[in-house]
């Protein structure tokens, strides 16, 4: 998770630059739910095994 935490934001605006309008509410919802659950390492490692 300390990588999320590092994230070059200029990375971070390429990224959301290439998304749709789907892809990026699908990504808000995601980020929504981790920060809403007691457990964020756990869903962090499950999003980060799905995008590797």
């Amino acid at each position: 998770m300390n990588q999320m935490n590092n994230m070059d934001m200029g990375k971070l605006m390429e990224m959301l630059s290439k998304m749709d309008k789907k892809q990026l509410e699908q990504g808000l919802a995601k980020v929504s739910q981790v920060l809403s659950n007691e457990d964020k390492a756990k869903i962090m490692n499950e999003l980060n095994k799905k995008n590797r």
